[in-house]
């Protein structure tokens, strides 16, 4: 397959981790017989900087004359402790999602048995859990009608929904259901909020469309509490955009560290791929930065184009890092010389020589030895 990749790298630890991603996607091309290449485009933070805008109008076209979008991360200190900004790199991200129509966004979150004491929560509460969190992501509160009083004493953000908006997640979510565990747990606020109503009346009314898929509801704030107490009850979640975001967020504890989690956003023509992570501003150049999230993130890449042996790879690479502590600090307490480059270069490896021994991996890349 040859695919053409839009690669927006961003800001702060966004460069370093979509590095090793690109690093990954480059030997799976090698091994499975693919060409990948790639188109570079600013945004966010480093796009005011060099043009003035979040999101540029030369880096919107080149996401949409390319097969997918590679993310890194948005944001920096100097506009997000500006209250009075009127640009702010987040801006280029919702724009991008809009203009796309990237609808859907699609979290794993997966416990994974070598790290589950890295997890602030028990062992016996994470152990087994398995969830994909379907999000919707161009409407609600982020995207609604935001107004501030000429005193600047009053604010309002407007939460709007319309049926078509929760229909077509609705449906990915079902579907995704089906493949899985065939349970569906719609997040919401029926008890106070209008559009949470008419989201609840929506799903319920699609979910007899697949009579094998469950569906239990959790008002939002309930949810937070059972992702802590018992995750394991849970396959598909479906929810909104801010409770996604909040949601989806939380449940990074499950894993060990927010470092691990992918993303894909997408729409009926487009598609993004990106770790949940922020910028970490305060880690850029240092090398202590997780790139599985983004390395996870170019799987789902994979994924999405049908390409699951290579996909595969990738994870089956990622899982033997971990079981052989090459992880950056915010996982491995173990060893202090493993870089984001290294952990990069250990997947690459691995994927090139799928069949070595651990020794010989932990042997170069913990720098224990020298010779294979």
């Amino acid at each position: 397959m040859n695919l053409k990749i839009a690669v927006l790298p961003g800001d702060g630890i966004g460069p370093e981790v979509t590095e090793q991603a690109i690093k990954v996607l480059n030997a799976i091309a090698i091994n499975f017989n693919h060409k990948v290449s790639y188109t570079y485009a600013d945004v966010g933070a480093i796009a005011i900087d060099n043009h003035n805008d979040p999101l540029p109008e030369t880096t919107l076209q080149i996401c949409k004359k390319n097969d997918a979008i590679l993310f890194g991360a948005i944001g920096d200190p100097k506009y997000d402790n500006d209250p009075s900004a009127k640009i702010r790199p987040e801006q280029g991200l919702l724009k991008l999602r809009k203009e796309l129509g990237l609808f859907a966004n699609i979290r794993p979150v997966k416990a994974y048995k070598t790290l589950l004491k890295k997890s602030p929560l028990r062992k016996k509460i994470i152990k087994g859990t398995d969830i994909s969190i379907y999000r919707e992501l161009t409407g609600g509160l982020y995207f609604g009608e935001k107004k501030l009083s000429e005193d600047g004493n009053t604010a309002s953000d407007l939460c709007t929904y319309s049926r078509h908006e929760i229909e077509r997640i609705t449906h990915m979510a079902f579907k995704a259901a089906k493949a899985r565990k065939n349970k569906v747990t719609l997040v919401d606020k029926a008890n106070v909020l209008e559009s949470s109503r008419l989201w609840r009346k929506v799903v319920t009314e699609i979910g007899k469309q697949y009579p094998k898929v469950n569906l239990d509801f959790l008002f939002v704030d309930n949810a937070a509490m059972q992702m802590i107490q018992n995750p394991k009850q849970f396959d598909v979640i479906l929810t909104e955009n801010l409770f996604g975001d909040i949601i989806s967020d939380e449940a990074s504890v499950i894993g060990g560290s927010i470092g691990l989690l992918a993303s894909a956003s997408v729409g009926n023509k487009y598609a993004m791929f990106e770790p949940i992570h922020g910028s970490y501003p305060q880690a850029t150049g240092k090398g202590i930065a997780n790139p599985v999230a983004s390395i996870l993130s170019a799987a789902m890449l994979l994924d999405y184009f049908e390409l699951y042996e290579e996909a595969e790879m990738i994870r089956k690479a990622v899982d033997k890092s971990l079981v052989l502590q090459i992880t950056t600090p915010d996982l491995n307490k173990k060893f202090d010389n493993v870089t984001t480059s290294k952990v990069g270069d250990f997947i690459e490896d691995f994927i090139n020589n799928p069949e070595d021994s651990n020794l010989n991996f932990s042997n170069i890349y913990l720098g224990q030895s020298t010779i294979i």
